[in-house]
Parts: C-alpha cells; structure tokens; sequence
C-alpha cells in the first residue's frame, strides 16, 4: 500500500550573484539531469515500474532555496536524497537535514571549480550534526563541460540508490507472522522492536487458525482456486513416495492434501496483501490483508503434525511465476524465520529477483566426498562444498532452467522471465510427498537440483544479546556435482527436498580461510541466497540501517560506507561496529 519512493536529485551552488552562481547554473542542473538520467534508465523497483528522480526546481544557493526544494519533496514523496555539485557551495545552508532521508552527495572532480572543497566541506557539516552521509567522488579529473558520468561516479550513486530505495521500500510495511516461534529456532521468535527501530517494519501476527477457518468457511476466491487447483494439476508433477508402505497416504488422502494446500497458498497470498474479491464476497475485513513485504509460516511442528506442510505455498510465493502467470515473487519464510525473510528481502529489493531460503545443511570435505563416492572433486568445487538445502521451500527459480542471452542458467526479474523459461522451472521440479517422520500431517515438498554455475550471494541476519542485529555476507557460486557424486552425498540426507551446492569465495585468511571456516562460522542454520555478487550492495544498506556486518568476503575496494565510518577507526569492519553503535538504529532509541 502506499505510493513508490521517488529520489530527490538537489543541484546545489554557489549562491553568490553577479556572476557566479549565473556562470554556474546551467553546469549545476546538467549534472542532475545526468544523475536522474542514469538512474531512471538503469533501475526499476521489484514490482517491474521504473524508478522515477524528482530535481529540484532551481539550483540551491541557500536556506531559503533549500527549505523550497525539501517541501517539493515532501508533496512528491521523495525518500533518498542526492545532492550534486560542480562547485563550492555554503555547505550547512544548502544541505539536506531530514535525519530519516538515506543521502549522498556527488561533488564534481574538476578543476574549474572547487566541487571537491565543497564536497568535504559538506560531509564534515553532515558528520558534525549527526546525519550521515555517502560521498561521491570521481578518481579522474573531467573538464568543466564534460557532461558525462564516470563508471567508479556512476557504480557509486546506483549503489547508494538501491540500497536506498530499498530502506525507503521498508518504511511503514508489516512482517506477517502466521503462527509463531517454530520448533526453537530463535529467528523465528519475532522480535517486534527490531522490526521497528532497524527497518520501520511493523510486526502482524495470525494464528494459523485463520488458515483452518477460511478453508472451512470458503473465504477464498473459489475461480482462481478452480485455476489453481488445475494448473497444479497440469504442471506440478508428483513425484515418488519414498516412505515407509504402511506409512503412506492413499490416492484420496493426496488428492485431498493437494487440494488443501493451493487453497493455503490463496489464503497466505490474501492475508498478505489482501483480495478486493473478497469484499465482493461480503469479507470486507479480511479483503484488506496485512500490508505485508514478507512474511512466513510457523508450520512445525503444531501445524506439521496435524496438517499438510506449507512447502507447496511457500515455494509457489517465493517464485517468480503461478497460475496467473510470471509476477514478481513474494519473500515468505519457511518455519516462520523472520530473520531470515528479512535477509531475503534485502536481496529481493537490491536484485529484484527471486530469493533461496536454504538450510546451510552440511560441508563436504575434498577427503569426505572422496571416501563416500570415491571420486575427487574437481574445479571451483575441489576444495569443498556446502549442501543448501530445505524441506522443499524455496523457489522453483532456483533451478537454474532460465537461460541469458547466450544460453547460460541464471535468475532473471520477473520481467525478463519466458514463458519457456517457466516451463524448464516447472518441469525440472518434482513434488514428492513429505516425508512422515517429519510431516505427520502430510503434504509435499518441491524438489529439484540448481543446475549449472551461477553467482549467488548468501546474507543473514542475526541478532546478538549485547549488540543488537548484525549482518554476515559470503559470495560464491552454485556448482554442479556428476550425477553419480551427487546422488551419494543426496541419498545421505532427505533426497525428496530441493538441493543446491554451494561454494563459497575463500581468501585463505580469518572467516574465509577455507570453505570449511566459513561454514563453521556461520552464525545460523538457515541462509537467504540471492542471485549474483551482490555482497557490495548489501553492505551500503546495511549502513543505512546502522547493522554492522560481522563476515563478508566482498573486496575492502568496492566498500562504501557514509564517509563519517571514517571517523571511527582504519580497520573497515571495527569501524563499522562502531559507527552502527555511534548512530544507533535509523527508526528507534540507542540502548
């Protein structure tokens, strides 16, 4: 609900008439044209719209100036601000002091003008007072004219936009916890002051009861549960019962679980964002859902052991693609792990794509894979592996069956999905009933293997007694294992579930030492992957919102910070301890 953060581009300049500002304006307004330019062709929001830059009606020489372009903000529904300069300007005068809005400043490196002085002068004014601040600086000197956008300004002021517009995105939405805490994992004890204070996330709560009472009352549009229920049909392929014979269900109990479970992803996708056909049906109340970003499903075991799991739903959610076509996918957590939901979502609003919930399950040692399969493991996986994988949650997008320009497997934004593309997804998944000993009360879990080679991105959050929430980030790739050793490792843990083998980037030093240090270091047992390196980008926001990053492996060139993180110290990551204690969360109270 609610309209699309817009970004604020403020051309600021030297105030001085008589020939300065004049000899400026046209330069100054240039490079926020530029700025908006870049922006506006290069990123969209993950619903598919493109992102839209609202610049200032004048040039800001001053207060009066500035207090002009803050209120147009505020009628435009500006929530990131970027301010561009050629030029020396009053810094405190012309700044931006909304504590709430994510800003950056990009000074001009040329020589013409001292856009550098007034660069530096500015994130002084912006540190002193509290307000922290990204500073955009060009490595190479331009001439005055030269309108172009250097590609280090140019990765800079896009990285700082996402990241921004992603905190912006947050603001003012809810959490939907249906159910609560899940078999005593602590991510999935929401902690509703966190959600606050960090993202300006509300926390709404609904027993999983309601599930029971809509199915039984019929509060579900009863067309699009007929389409479902025979997509499902046409495209989910059951796969084999590997249960015990006396333990399995028969024809009518799954036929009947199938059933129940579609109508659980109707329900979970109306309680989250609500169904105005539902107000057609005389539940108004229930037709408005629960203005919800993300969410997640309880589950085990109270549920688990007396109905079907929520595997179906939640893969169904968290893909990009269902009976109503491809659409952009919703971030749901399995087992109600709010942390990790969070931590998909921030992969979500950076990539726009899809998002992995994984158990990080186990390593394989070179010397483990050998001794189990009597084979060596060979190329990025030669030095170890890590086993993602869950009871059948996560997206179908994970089967690496979408294919780039040149034929490669990837994740795509929904925009850029086929419809073949969909049907390798589809086909390339199968839905075997759950596992008993796990889910008494039946349903079905998706199970597939990520194919091919992909860049993913792993991110989690944790929350530290004493510290607060803290943020740990590996790049790597997705590998893919021959048949045969792959199906030795499988056939050792649930081979009914969706299996994704993992690399991490090992530097041989600290937490990345060696792909078992990193999973021996991992604070979790649960992962949100996103598709892509996208460790840099994680790291902006999580400064926006005062989270210290505990763990990445992401090159200490390509870490931007607000330039007050400089304050704090040389070493990049006590620094960033520090700074996130300094400010305190972006919404809440300091401890």
């Amino acid at each position: 609900m609610g309209r699309l953060p817009k970004i604020g581009i403020r051309p600021v300049i030297d105030g001085r008439e008589l020939g300065v500002r004049e000899s400026l304006e046209v330069q100054t307004m240039d490079m926020a044209k530029a700025a908006a330019k870049l922006i506006e062709e290069t990123l969209r929001f993950p619903s598919g719209e493109k992102v839209e830059c609202v610049i200032a009606d004048t040039t800001i020489g001053g207060v009066a100036d500035a207090a002009a372009c803050a209120d147009k903000f505020k009628r435009e529904g500006v929530e990131v601000s970027l301010t561009v300069t050629p030029c020396w300007c009053y810094g405190t005068e012309v700044m931006d002091t909304d504590p709430l809005l994510p800003k950056a400043v990009w000074g001009f490196n040329g020589t013409e003008r001292p856009g550098a002085v007034y660069l530096a002068a500015a994130l002084a004014g912006y540190s002193q007072k509290g307000l922290p601040a990204f500073g955009i600086y060009g490595k190479e000197v331009q001439d005055g004219g030269d309108q172009t956008i250097p590609q280090d300004v140019s990765e800079k002021i896009l990285r700082f936009v996402k990241g921004a517009l992603a905190v912006a995105q947050m603001k003012g939405k809810s959490y939907l916890s249906i159910g609560y805490s899940s078999m005593g994992i602590a991510g999935s004890m929401v902690d509703v002051n966190f959600l606050q204070d960090y993202l300006g996330v509300r926390a709404e709560f609904v027993e999983s009861v309601e599930l029971l009472r809509r199915i039984d009352e019929g509060i579900f549009d009863q067309e699009e549960y007929a389409k479902a229920l025979a997509w499902t049909k046409e495209n989910c392929e059951e796969g084999a019962d590997r249960n015990n014979p006396e333990a399995q269900k028969s024809r009518s109990q799954k036929d009947a679980e199938w059933e129940k479970v579609v109508k659980m992803t109707l329900i979970c996708k109306d309680l989250m964002n609500g169904n105005p056909k539902l107000k057609e049906m005389g539940f108004g109340e229930e037709s408005k859902g629960r203005n919800a970003i993300m969410g997640g499903f309880q589950g085990q075991r109270q549920w688990t052991d007396y109905q079907p799991n929520a595997d179906f739903t939640e893969s169904i959610l968290n893909s990009s693609f269902d009976w109503n076509g491809i659409r952009q996918a919703y971030t749901f957590a399995t087992e109600n792990d709010c942390l990790n939901a969070i931590s998909m979502l921030f992969g979500h609003l950076l990539t726009n794509k899809a998002q992995l919930f994984s158990d990080v399950r186990t390593y394989w040692s070179p010397e483990s894979v050998e001794r189990v399969t009597g084979k060596k493991l060979t190329g990025l996986a030669e030095n170890g592996i890590i086993h993602l994988i869950n009871s059948g949650s996560t997206t179908l997008d994970a089967t690496a069956q979408q294919k780039d320009a040149d034929g490669n497997p990837t994740m795509k934004p929904f925009w850029d999905i086929t419809d073949e593309d969909v049907k390798r997804c589809l086909d390339n998944t199968k839905w075997p009933p759950a596992t008993v000993e796990y889910f008494r009360g039946g349903g079905f879990s998706s199970n597939f293997l990520t194919k091919g080679q992909m860049p993913l991105t792993m991110c989690r959050i944790n929350l530290i007694k004493g510290i607060g929430p803290v943020l740990q980030i590996v790049e790597g790739w997705s590998v893919e294992l021959p048949e045969d050793v792959h199906t030795v490792l499988n056939e050792r843990t649930d081979p009914t579930w969706p299996t994704t083998w993992f690399v991490p980037r090992t530097t041989g030093t600290g937490f990345f030492k060696d792909v078992y240090t990193v999973m021996a270091k991992w604070g979790a047992n649960h992962g949100a992957i996103s598709h892509g390196h996208i460790g840099a980008d994680l790291i902006s926001l999580a400064a926006m919102l005062r989270i210290p990053v505990n763990m990445h492996n992401v090159s200490e060139d390509d870490v931007f910070r607000p330039s007050a993180w400089s304050a704090f110290g040389e070493n990049l990551e006590g620094a960033d301890y520090r700074a996130c204690k300094n400010y305190g969360p972006l919404y809440g109270f300091k401890e």
